[in-house]
């Protein structure tokens, strides 16, 4: 996948392992999130997302269990024809502490997915299913 850094002070999206499905992707600049509060992140980088793909960024679980950090969005939706900075929209959850994102902080992972995009038709009535409509806890505790 190719990136670009549009800040001098960008780090290259990672992979910390072989196998791991998520790219870190760090911080550019320094933040502080009092508790409840949110910011979105630059992370000094563009990406070009392949053609049939989407980018989602998704949180850091380390952040999300020791410090309550979030992305707001989570998943955010990173279209593969944008070409503009990847900003983190993040949240502490934390009541009580604040938290401070730093220069390099990695702050979330981009996913890359395949994308299915079939064309649509409208119907006047959808086939049945074994769920049907049921929604939000509909299927119990």
């Amino acid at each position: 996948m190719r990136f670009t850094r549009l800040s001098a002070d960008a780090l290259e999206p990672v992979r910390a392992h072989d196998g791991d499905a998520g790219y870190d992707l760090h911080a550019v600049e320094s933040v502080e999130l009092a508790p409840g509060a949110r910011a979105a992140v630059g992370t000094g980088v563009a990406v070009e997302v392949p053609a049939g793909c989407a980018g989602l960024v998704v949180p850091r679980s380390g952040l999300a269990a020791k410090h309550g950090i979030s992305v707001v969005n989570a998943p955010g939706l990173i279209d593969s024809g944008y070409r503009g900075e990847l900003r983190v929209l993040l949240l502490n959850t934390d009541r009580a502490e604040a938290f401070t994102v730093e220069l390099g902080d990695r702050i979330a992972q981009l996913v890359v997915v395949r994308v299915e995009t079939p064309p649509l038709e409208e119907v006047a009535s959808l086939e049945e299913s074994a769920r049907g409509a049921g929604g939000f806890g509909s299927t119990g505790r």
